[in-house]
């Protein structure tokens, strides 16, 4: 018998270990340094960094693998992530791996015998509400990297801000959504956050994101940037589909019943009234995706 925890250790852990210690050496980091921020010994860093530990070709050749590697190894580097919020962004990545991919894989091989298996078995327990909130932060997090490195992405930053938020699965209260306190505002033409995603610090968006989620829509994720005709058919070019609601209405109701229209709609705008800005809202399964459809349209 073989727990699929021992696949993690025994065979993840040394590749992913080995893949970070040379992504952060690459980004400047004495040896030091990378022993303090894997928490490992400088001896194991070095046997990382000159190929003495052997890496699995199932991990190395994961585009998700490499993604996770080179996001941590930039927040690490910049001091934009703590080790604990690189920690959770690892964790999602192994349950990423386990459900499907690699690492399940790997560990099927090891106990054919839970391919014979025709129950309910399930190998995991489900996901704990600790672990699940962990992984919307981590998800907003990565979402707002690739917005800060998103070239024209500033331009699109209304003069009230952009927020970028993901919910909990069972979302029912701006509570249960994750996203930037204070916003994301233009600073001389850079995406500015004013702190780490949280929970409960978006009012706005995290409304617009439960009222399309009431009428319909199956999403998590929210960004709001400023109303443009041609980010609308840059987005439809994308397979988009968008649908209007009335700016002067209650923000819910518009949104909800927008929503109701087209469930399949991934972009609710509005085109501005008395005292109030044109907003366009990007929906999504995550913030992550979110932040990637419109680093592809700008």
């Amino acid at each position: 018998m073989r727990f699929v925890e021992e696949v993690v250790v025994d065979e993840f852990l040394p590749t992913f270990r080995s893949m970070l210690a040379e992504a952060l050496r690459d980004r400047g980091l004495t040896q030091h340094e990378v022993a303090e921020a894997l928490g490992v010994s400088q001896s194991a860093v070095s046997k990382y960094v000159h190929g003495e530990v052997a890496r699995r070709e199932a991990f190395t050749e994961d585009e998700r693998v490499h993604e996770t590697v080179e996001g941590i190894a930039d927040g690490l580097a910049t001091g934009e992530i703590s080790q604990v919020q690189a920690l959770a962004e690892a964790e999602v990545l192994v349950r990423r791996l386990q459900q499907g991919g690699p690492i399940a894989r790997i560990h099927e091989r090891q106990m054919p015998e839970l391919s014979d298996y025709e129950g309910t078995f399930r190998i995991h327990d489900p996901e704990g509400p600790i672990r699940t909130a962990e992984q919307v932060l981590a998800s907003v997090r990565r979402g707002l990297r690739t917005l800060e490195h998103a070239s024209g992405f500033a331009a699109l930053i209304p003069a009230v801000g952009s927020n970028l938020c993901e919910c909990l699965p069972d979302a029912r209260t701006i509570e249960d959504v994750a996203g930037v306190p204070g916003r994301i505002v233009d600073v001389k033409g850079r995406p500015t956050l004013a702190g780490d995603p949280e929970f409960g610090v978006s009012e706005h968006v995290a409304r617009v994101l439960l009222a399309a989620r009431a009428g319909g829509a199956d999403v998590r994720g929210c960004l709001n940037v400023s109303y443009d005709p041609d980010l609308i058919d840059r987005l439809a070019a994308e397979g988009l589909q968008s649908q209007e609601f009335d700016a002067e209405a209650d923000l819910e109701m518009a949104v909800r019943g927008a929503a109701e229209t087209d469930p399949g709609a991934r972009v609710l705008y509005q085109t501005g009234g008395f005292g109030i800005e044109p907003n366009a809202y990007v929906l999504g399964p995550d913030a992550e995706s979110v932040a990637r459809t419109i680093r592809d349209v700008v």
